[in-house]
């Protein structure tokens, strides 16, 4: 069960950071904040391609936090800068897109699979203090 959830964690993050790193170049002209949205969008490839390969690696608690934060935020701004024109955020230019199209959608379904499976993973792995305790243990004389 556990190599299926980091799968699903890494194909969910790739297809993020697939979707973002194609759609770079597009955000360039997005206008507002001091951060490019080309660069903002490069930023979230490298991120989740980074993640997905730490969760492979790393089938941990702290992991699979970190891929829930990076797909989960995903998924929250994707759904924010649909439904809400909010301006330029700070450094963040106006990224407002009230269109749907397949890449968005396949976006949203990667990070929602990755927040998910991100979650489910965090909830079945034990931490090391856990783990220790539910081995059983040889006396003392055995050792």
């Amino acid at each position: 069960m556990g190599l299926i959830i980091r799968l699903l964690v890494a194909a969910g993050l790739a297809a993020d950071a697939i979707v973002h790193w194609r759609f770079a170049p597009d955000m360039a002209y997005v206008q507002g904040g001091s951060i490019d949205g080309d660069l903002l969008f490069r930023i979230q490839a490298a991120v989740a391609a980074v993640t997905a390969v730490v969760v492979l690696t790393y089938a941990r608690r702290w992991s699979y936090a970190l891929a829930f934060l990076v797909a989960g935020s995903a998924v929250g701004a994707l759904l924010l800068y649909y439904y809400v024109d909010t301006g330029a955020l700070g450094p963040l230019p106006d990224m407002h897109e009230p269109v749907w199209y397949t890449e968005k959608t396949i976006s949203l379904v990667g990070e929602s699979i990755a927040t998910l499976a991100a979650l489910a993973g965090f909830a079945l792995t034990r931490t090391g203090s856990r783990a220790e305790a539910s081995r059983p243990h040889e006396p003392a004389g055995r050792r």
